[in-house]
């Protein structure tokens, strides 16, 4: 696809992401037809944030605190968060390398803009979350896609096969968006070991930190604990929006490598935001005071989802396996004899399901020497991908999945085990 010649700037020539474009098509579909929709194409939870967590943000705007805080963010609440990485992630971090920011996706862009150089480029899997790709190519970067092997899993012999001698970022998701992959330690380590002998940094975007169902997070941070923080070269953004529910608060956090690279990505934020709203960072204090019952809550209701709603999609050969972890699963519709793109639009106007087409997470970008995106394709092994998000209401995805089997059953290709 190729992008028109007068376009001027590297924003204008970024394209829209298939999650936003399904989003609209959705809402379209309950506005013309007046019945719901079965969302799964959005990874926002059916459940709320534990009751303290508003009474905080209520208390704090009837007290008064609605003024600006600095840019790093509350003491308090940099402060409980450092305790929080030494004790659930055995990162050691420190107040004055913690930096607040109105949701991790405002904190990954703000760590990107001041990781950039002219000419830099950064490392991304072939699948990957779309706003990944459009925040490094708004930083500056030049993009690099690695392939991934089976299971859509990286390998470091393939990222240095991949990587040129302008590489700077390495950028690691686990669990993945959108895949559920969960890195373990091994591999972390070799990825880790990879990046420090080249001398890149690394970006570990930990939204899904609480949502593993067979294992424990591994934080890639606490594989340096031991090298000092001036040689450190990991920096890890986290969210309160999936392991507490507070999607609409807009809180995250970085934890910065080391106090150089946390002054840089200051000025980045002082730029952008000034602050992050006062009020949701007392919620956000509170919901730390919780953690341990309401992250514990919200994985279970993730994981019986998972393994009740999405047991089907495996006997009907829609899905390989069970996603490891996060909130989404990829599903593999070739047997339908249709693309991503024609399987998601015709499911959503016959069954009223709303997916999104896997090949949006595989584009492929030109890039011209001024960061603009010339012309751009998809990997051809993700047109028969699809993904579905299973955080959302239990009725809701169980009816969405059974529809899913039921159209691709409609569409031919059987051979499959019966989803009843």
């Amino acid at each position: 696809m190729s992008v028109s010649p007068d376009i001027l700037s590297a924003a204008g020539s970024i394209p829209s992401s298939c999650l936003h474009r399904i989003f609209r098509a959705a809402e379209a579909k309950e506005q013309e037809s007046g019945t719901d929709v079965m969302k799964l194409h959005v990874g926002d939870p059916y459940f709320d944030p534990a009751a303290n967590v508003a009474d905080a943000f209520v208390d704090a705007v009837r007290r008064g605190e609605t003024k600006y805080t600095g840019v790093e963010g509350l003491p308090a609440l940099r402060a409980a968060l450092v305790e929080k990485l030494h004790t659930d992630n055995d990162v050691d971090s420190a107040v004055s390398r913690l930096l607040i920011s109105p949701g991790s996706c405002q904190g990954l862009a703000a760590l990107l803009q001041s990781l950039a150089e002219p000419g830099a480029e950064i490392l991304l899997p072939e699948l990957h979350w779309p706003v990944h790709l459009q925040q490094s190519l708004l930083a500056g970067f030049r993009p690099v896609l690695y392939p991934l092997g089976d299971g859509f899993r990286p390998s470091a012999g393939t990222i240095a096969a991949a990587a040129t001698p302008r590489t700077r970022v390495l950028l690691i998701n686990s669990p993945a968006n959108p895949t559920g992959v969960a890195l373990d330690r091994g591999e972390l380590g070799a990825l880790l070991e990879l990046a420090r002998s080249r001398g890149w940094h690394v970006i570990s975007d930990e939204a899904y930190e609480h949502f593993l169902y067979e294992r424990e997070h591994i934080s890639v941070a606490s594989l340096e604990r031991d090298v000092p923080v001036d040689e450190r070269i990991v920096h890890s953004v986290f969210s309160f929006s999936k392991s507490f529910a507070m999607t609409g608060y807009r809180l995250g956090y970085v934890s910065l490598a080391n106090d150089r690279a946390a002054d840089v990505m200051k000025v980045a934020q002082e730029a952008n935001i000034i602050g992050t709203s006062t009020p949701a960072q007392y919620a956000g204090i509170a919901a730390l005071d919780s953690r341990a019952e309401a992250t514990a809550a919200n994985r279970k209701l993730v994981q019986r989802n998972r393994d009740v709603a999405l047991s089907p999609l495996v006997r009907a050969g829609l899905l390989d396996e069970l996603p490891a972890g996060g909130w989404y699963a990829m599903l593999d519709v070739a047997r339908t004899g249709l693309d991503s793109e024609t399987f998601a639009t015709r499911l959503l106007e016959q069954k009223g399901v709303a997916v999104v087409p896997g090949n949006g997470f595989a584009m492929r970008p030109e890039v011209d020497g001024q960061g603009r995106i010339r012309s751009h394709d998809f990997a051809p092994w993700a047109r028969h991908l699809v993904r579905i998000a299973f955080c959302v209401d239990p009725v809701a995805l169980e009816t969405g999945v059974r529809k899913i089997v039921e159209f691709a059953d409609e569409c031919g290709g059987g051979g499959h085990v019966s989803a009843g």
